[in-house]
């Protein structure tokens, strides 16, 4: 898999993508992530990327010029299943979309930033609009990243044990259940009896009717159509 982001600070994304999950991913050759700094794109002699509102709005908005020259460039190379662009107002993120897009070759993720990108980038050039959250940050990157490491972590070898990925929060529409490890008795702070049980069937059993109390307190609304 490929992932090419584009951004304006391209600083930000140094330390996401060279640790942990990602960065054991890369040196795998699982996925590949190229940060593009769209200044390079730019023909102003002062690398200038962005520029005053038509109809007076405050703020500063992306030119489309500069954003245009790099999804070319990229375009022209090969192919991409999604153009995504990290927006407040794009469709919520969440882990059906990440096993989506886990499931791709190639993606661009533009990094929005300022006040937005001028309308015609998002008219002709983005085939997907991602947010994170109902609120705004200062720009995309942060979004960009946690895309990225999403995504990268259901890649088939990302993960030693692959199963865990399967059973993480959200995979079956619940929140996961909780978990323990050792001492099975701390400060008598003990472990759930069933857990130290070894009766595969009950534990299972156990753990899906926790998934849903969990669920049902802290997410109700994922509750919503849920067929237990």
């Amino acid at each position: 898999m490929r992932i090419d982001i584009i951004t304006v600070l391209p600083k930000l994304l140094t330390g996401p993508i060279d640790h942990s999950i990602i960065k054991r991913a890369r040196e795998k050759g699982l996925v590949e992530i190229h940060v593009h700094d769209l200044r390079d794109f730019s023909l102003d002699k002062h690398r200038k990327v962005d520029d005053y509102a038509f109809g007076g709005d405050a703020g500063m908005v992306m030119c489309i010029e500069p954003i245009h020259r790099a999804i070319t460039q990229l375009t022209s190379k090969r192919n991409y299943d999604e153009i995504i662009y990290t927006s407040p107002d794009g469709r919520t993120f969440n882990q059906q979309e990440a096993n989506r897009l886990a499931l791709v070759e190639n993606i661009i993720i533009l990094c929005g930033h300022y006040k937005g990108v001028d309308q015609r980038v998002r008219d002709q050039l983005i085939t997907c609009e991602i947010s994170i959250g109902d609120y705004v940050m200062t720009g995309g990157e942060l979004a960009a990243a946690v895309i990225a490491d999403s995504v990268t972590r259901l890649l088939p070898g990302a993960i030693s044990d692959e199963t865990s990925a399967l059973t993480d929060s959200f995979q079956d529409g619940l929140l996961a259940p909780p978990v323990y490890t050792r001492p099975a008795d701390y400060k008598g702070w003990t472990v759930p009896k069933i857990l130290l049980s070894g009766h595969a069937a009950k534990i299972t059993e156990w753990k899906h009717e926790q998934s849903l109390e969990r669920t049902r307190k802290l997410r109700p609304n994922l509750m919503d159509g849920f067929e237990e």
